[in-house]
């Protein structure tokens, strides 16, 4: 079976796109925007993990006589408020969104810091092994939280490198591929140590 010439070229024409799509960096452009929403879903699952421990927390802390009320209050108030912003990957792509979200996490971190040390003036609350345990189990997952939003920050890095690069950035353009935010710790909320006055 013999080509036509319309044939052979068309073939050389989609042999060239082919291999000019592959260097234009649209599939690196994807293989990051999955790096970026894999660690984003990490970061989401820690936050979730500890927000799923808090309601036992606060019902052993209310086992202990004469707790301060305020504390405990704001301990609440804070998960409902962490807890009441929707993570979607569509939060990725708005800068002030994610911000709150990440402030809301930080003051909830900032509650329980402050919850923690309230309790050390409780030695009946302390000694509870469902305290210790469930102490232990969010001092964890704040280690986790810190490492998954450590990776999200180095996916969103490379993500933002590859798009903003040439000669990506022109495929980056073409399809739209804005630039993620990027996560930012504000020193004016949450994860500062509590103040402890004696």
């Amino acid at each position: 079976m013999q080509r036509t010439p319309r044939a052979a070229l068309g073939a050389a024409l989609l042999l060239a796109l082919a291999l000019g799509a592959g260097g234009c960096g649209y599939n690196d452009i994807q293989r990051q925007d999955e790096a970026v929403s894999a660690a984003w879903a990490e970061v989401g699952n820690q936050y979730q993990r500890r927000a799923d421990l808090i309601p036992n927390l606060v019902e052993v802390v209310k086992g202990a006589a004469d707790f301060e009320r305020e504390t405990l209050e704001a301990v609440i108030q804070a998960r409902a408020a962490a807890t009441g912003i929707q993570v979607t990957p569509e939060l990725l792509e708005d800068e002030a969104a994610l911000q709150r979200y990440f402030a809301a996490q930080g003051e909830l971190s900032s509650a329980l810091s402050r919850l923690f040390a309230v309790a050390e003036a409780y030695p009946t609350l302390r000694a509870s092994d469902a305290f210790r345990d469930l102490q232990a189990q969010i001092e964890g997952t704040e280690n986790r939280v810190a490492v998954a939003r450590n990776r999200y920050i180095d996916a969103v890095r490379s993500y933002n490198t590859l798009v903003r690069t040439f000669p990506t950035v022109i495929t980056a353009k073409v399809i739209g591929a804005d630039p993620k935010p990027v996560f930012e710790a504000r020193a004016d909320v949450g994860d500062k140590p509590p103040e402890v006055r004696f």
